[in-house]
C-alpha cells in the first residue's frame, strides 16, 4: 500500500493524531485498505454485517468505490435472535436491495448431542455426592466428565428423559439455551474466564483439586460460585453461526466497521494489528484468513457525517431518545445485542438505556431470564459499603436494592436502581469491571499474526 497513514501496527499517539484527519483523508484511507484487502483475497470476501451503521459504511464504501469487485462480495447478516427489531428490518431490507442473493443471514445452529437441563443436572450431581458415587461423572481430578456420564447416571437411576429435564440431539441453541445452560451475559471480559457449562463450572469449583492459589481467582472463583453469567452466548449465537456461513460460501476475507475510538480494547487491537491481519480457519487450507476493518481510525461523528453526506439509509434505532443519567438527552448510539449486559458496571450501560426505549424487552431480562437476581446476587456479595452507608441517592439506590432486589416493587421505582449498578458495587480486585468487547473478544479466539 502506497497511502503513508497506513501500517501494520500503530503507537496510540500515532492513531489519535489520525483520528483528527478529515473525512476525505479517512475515506481515502478506507478506500486503499479495501483495494489491497480485494487483492489479498484468494476466495470469497464479505462483510460482517450487523444492521448497524458502521457495517453500512463499509458495504458503501466497497460498492461505491469498487463497483465491479462488489458484485463478488458476500454480505453475512448475524442474526443472534435477539436483535434490536429495528436493526433487523433495516439490515434485512439493505442486505436484499443491495446484495440480493448474495445477502446472507445466519440460523442459531443445533445440538450435537443430548444434555441434562441445567436445574436437573444439579439434582443429579447432589443425588451422586450423597451415594458417594461422584466417580461416575467426574475426573480423577475433580472435574466433570462430560453430559454423557450425566445422562448415564440419571438412567441408571431410573429417571426417564423428557423434554423437561433435558435438551436432545437437534434443540435450537437459542438465548433461553444459553442463559439456562450457561448463564447470562453480565459484567466485564474476565468473567468469562471459566467458559463452559454452568454446571460443569459448579462441578470445577466444588470438587477440582486444580483451584488456583492466586488471591484474585480466588476471590473471582467466590463471586461465579454464587452468581451464574456468562459471555457464551456470544460464541453460540454470532460467532459460531457466522463461522458456518463463511465456511460454506468459502470465505477468507471478512470486513468489519470496528473503530478504534469506540473502545480502550479497539484501539489496542487496531494498535498491534492495524487495518489488515491474518489468522487461520480450518476451511482456509491454502493461506490466511484476513480480518480487514478499514474504518479503523474513523469515529461516530465520521460516521454520521459521511451518511449525511451521500445521504445514505440507515436504522431508525439510532433516532430512539433517551435521558442520559446527566439528565441530557441522547440518542442511542450503538446496536448489538438487545438483551446484552456486558457493560452494566458502567454510567448509562446497555441495559440502563434499555429500560427507556425498550422497556418490554427490559423487563424481560430483568425477570424473564434472570438479570436481577443475578445482579441482585452479586450486589449481595459485593455490595460497596462506602455508598451502602452514605446519605447520597447512590446509598439509597443500594439500600433499595438490598430491600427489593427480589421483590417485583423495586420495578415500580423510577430511576430503577439497577441504572447505576456499578456504582453499587466494588469489583475492585475481581478484574470483573474490566471492558468487555465481544467482537474483539471473538477476535481473540484464535492465533494471530501479522499482515
Amino acid at each position: 500500500m502506497n497511502n503513508p497513514y497506513i501500517k501494520d501496527n500503530y503507537k496510540f499517539k500515532e492513531i489519535n493524531r489520525l483520528m483528527k484527519l478529515t473525512l476525505d483523508d479517512k475515506i481515502q484511507i478506507a478506500v486503499d485498505v479495501i483495494g489491497e484487502a480485494l487483492r489479498l483475497s484468494r476466495h470469497t470476501a464479505a462483510i460482517a454485517f450487523s444492521g448497524g451503521k458502521d457495517s453500512e459504511v463499509v458495504a458503501d464504501l466497497i460498492e461505491r468505490h469498487y463497483p465491479a469487485e462488489f458484485e463478488d462480495v458476500h454480505c453475512i447478516f448475524g442474526n443472534t435472535g435477539i436483535e434490536f427489531p429495528e436493526s433487523l428490518h433495516f439490515a434485512r431490507k439493505y442486505g436484499v436491495e443491495h446484495f440480493g442473493e448474495r445477502f446472507h443471514e445466519t440460523k442459531l445452529l443445533k445440538l450435537e448431542e443430548d444434555e441434562l437441563r441445567y436445574d436437573f443436572a444439579r439434582y443429579i450431581v447432589s443425588e451422586l455426592e450423597e451415594e458417594g458415587a461422584l466417580d461416575e461423572i467426574l475426573k480423577p481430578d475433580g472435574k466433570l466428565k462430560g453430559q454423557k456420564a450425566l445422562i448415564n447416571a440419571a438412567v441408571k437411576r431410573g429417571y426417564e428423559l423428557d423434554s423437561r429435564n433435558c435438551f436432545f440431539k437437534g434443540h435450537t441453541m437459542n438465548f433461553a439455551y444459553c442463559i439456562e445452560q450457561y448463564g447470562a451475559p453480565l459484567l466485564g471480559k474476565a468473567s468469562s474466564k471459566l467458559d463452559a457449562h454452568r454446571i460443569n463450572i459448579e462441578c470445577f469449583l466444588k470438587y477440582s483439586e486444580s483451584a488456583t492459589d492466586k488471591d484474585k481467582l480466588k476471590e473471582y472463583y467466590g463471586i461465579l460460585r454464587e452468581c451464574k453469567f456468562s459471555q457464551h452466548c456470544c460464541k453460540l449465537l454470532k460467532k459460531a453461526p457466522s463461522e458456518k456461513i463463511q465456511a460454506e460460501l468459502d470465505v477468507d476475507m471478512i470486513f468489519k466497521g470496528l473503530m478504534a475510538s469506540e473502545s480502550h480494547s479497539r484501539l489496542t487491537s487496531f494498535a498491534v494489528r492495524g487495518h489488515i491481519y491474518a489468522s487461520h480457519r480450518p476451511h482456509i487450507t491454502d493461506g490466511a484468513f484476513y480480518h480487514v476493518n478499514p474504518l479503523g481510525l474513523w469515529t461516530d461523528d465520521d460516521i454520521w457525517e459521511y451518511i449525511h453526506r451521500f445521504e445514505l439509509d440507515y436504522s431508525p434505532l439510532y433516532d430512539i431518545t433517551y435521558t442520559a443519567a446527566d439528565g441530557s438527552t441522547q440518542h442511542i448510539k450503538r446496536n448489538g445485542c438487545i438483551m446484552c449486559g456486558t457493560d452494566i458496571q458502567y454510567k448509562d450501560n446497555h441495559l440502563a438505556i434499555l429500560r427507556q426505549t425498550h422497556p418490554k424487552a427490559w423487563e424481560s431480562c430483568m425477570n424473564h431470564f434472570g438479570y436481577r437476581e443475578q445482579l441482585y446476587t452479586l450486589f449481595k456479595k459485593k455490595k460497596n459499603m462506602n455508598i451502602y452507608n452514605s446519605f447520597t441517592d447512590e446509598g439509597t439506590n443500594a439500600r433499595m436494592i438490598e430491600r427489593f432486589g427480589s421483590a417485583a416493587a423495586l420495578f415500580d421505582v423510577r430511576p430503577c436502581a439497577y441504572d447505576d449498578f456499578g456504582e453499587l458495587v466494588d469489583l475492585s480486585g475481581t478484574g470483573l469491571d474490566r471492558e468487555y468487547d465481544a467482537e474483539v473478544l471473538l477476535e481473540n479466539s484464535g492465533q494471530l499474526r501479522f499482515v
